[in-house]
């Protein structure tokens, strides 16, 4: 019988720090100098950042051959927790101060979260029905970003991302499908030669995931230890891996997502975040989660009266679905918001700790701009019956059930 050969995910010996760290080196080398052109997706989490750094540090000290230019594309979603935001920003101060490109990447005006929400009237997230979040704030605005940069010059480009094997069991089982295609092997990285669903992209761009075999364990040591040194670059990562919770996050399991995130049912996250005595200041944060719940209730929505036909002439499913926010519903949650900012800015002038901006000035403007003009989503007209009216039951067939009192 053919002896099958030892992987380092087999459950076996585990890997030490430099063991890994020269897996990443073998990872790069392998598919670094197909591609002339390198970019890196950087979300200012964990893993993206400890990638982002082991990887410019590998290039400074001559580690690894340096591509013909590197682009760091930093997605701003403008809902992080405010100690990775600001973790972030020091690092992109590092990294210009050794020449290194950054972009900034964030949604156009119209589709950042608030402003979409409280200027447009598009009801907040959920897991059911109207999950829009990422798409709109993080995955097309970076897709734009890297079509544009990939409009600057010919020949192949690699996106290198921050993905790691044990970030979540349904990720794991397409890298396990995955980890084998285009000729590369577990320990070699992830690597792909098509961005998913990068129209304009295809056959010229590939994503390697040069961490996909480092224990969390390695990732908390590399940000709280290795990386602030010197001689590993001098990074401001420690205050990332407070945020996940500092000596414990490894034990819990750390995961980090949006302010107040709607998708969500607890804000673990921000939890964590506020039993550091440093960022307890952020207390009032926790009023935004239950903010987006109650805006999700009929007093604050409209609704369709009854049978609804859509533009391909078809009948909509629901003929009296909820729709959009009311304009009373828009400005309660703009002074929600902004009552929660001043109060989390009142407490960090008094104790010397950094502001915060939920909802920046150009943002606020156009919101309030957007409310003047009545400004409704696509398919409404505002003219509809607030979503708790009381009415006749319509369904899809075109019956109705009249009220019984």
């Amino acid at each position: 019988m053919k002896a099958s050969q030892s992987s380092f995910f087999d459950g076996g010996r585990r890997l030490q720090m430099t063991e890994s760290i020269e897996l990443t080196i073998q990872s790069l080398q392998a598919y670094g100098p197909d591609h002339p052109h390198w970019g890196i997706a950087w979300s200012g989490g964990k893993d993206s950042s400890a990638t982002l750094t082991m990887v410019i540090w590998l290039i400074k000290t001559g580690r690894l051959k340096a591509p013909q230019s590197l682009t760091v594309f930093y997605a701003d979603t403008r809902q992080e927790l405010p100690p990775l935001a600001i973790a972030a920003a020091h690092i992109m101060d590092e990294l210009r101060d050794l020449g290194m490109r950054v972009e900034v990447v964030t949604a156009p005006l119209d589709k950042r979260f608030m402003v979409y929400i409280l200027g447009r009237g598009v009801p907040p997230p959920n897991n059911n029905t109207l999950r829009w979040c990422t798409r709109q704030i993080k995955i097309d605005p970076m897709q734009a970003a890297i079509e544009a940069r990939l409009s600057d010059f010919p020949g192949n480009f690699l996106m290198i991302t921050g993905v790691r094997q044990g970030e979540s069991a349904i990720r794991d089982q397409r890298i396990e499908m995955s980890c084998g295609k285009d000729g590369a092997e577990c320990g070699q990285g992830w690597y792909q030669k098509v961005l998913p669903e990068a129209k304009g992209l295809r056959g010229r761009i590939a994503t390697l995931a040069p961490l996909l075999h480092w224990r969390v364990c390695h990732v908390w040591e590399w940000l709280k230890h290795w990386a602030p040194m010197e001689e590993y670059g001098d990074w401001s990562t420690a205050t990332i891996a407070d945020a996940y919770g500092g000596d414990e996050a490894e034990e819990i399991n750390a995961r980090t997502g949006c302010i107040g995130c709607a998708l969500a049912e607890k804000d673990t996250a921000l939890d964590t975040v506020l039993r550091n005595p440093a960022w307890a200041y952020l207390a009032p944060l926790k009023g935004i989660r239950p903010l987006w719940r109650e805006l999700r209730e009929p007093q604050h929505r409209l609704k369709k009266a009854g049978l609804e036909r859509l533009k391909d002439g078809s009948i909509a499913k629901n003929p009296q679905r909820m729709g959009p926010l009311t304009f009373e519903a828009r400005l309660m949650g703009l002074d929600r918001i902004l009552s929660i900012q001043q109060e989390c800015n009142a407490a960090a002038m008094r104790q010397d700790r950094p502001l915060i901006d939920l909802i920046n000035a150009d943002e606020e403007a156009r919101i309030r701009q957007l409310i003047t003009a009545e400004t409704w989503p696509e398919g409404w007209e505002g003219d509809e019956p607030r979503a708790d009216t009381v009415m006749p039951v319509v369904y899809q067939n075109g019956a109705v059930q009249p009220l019984l009192f």
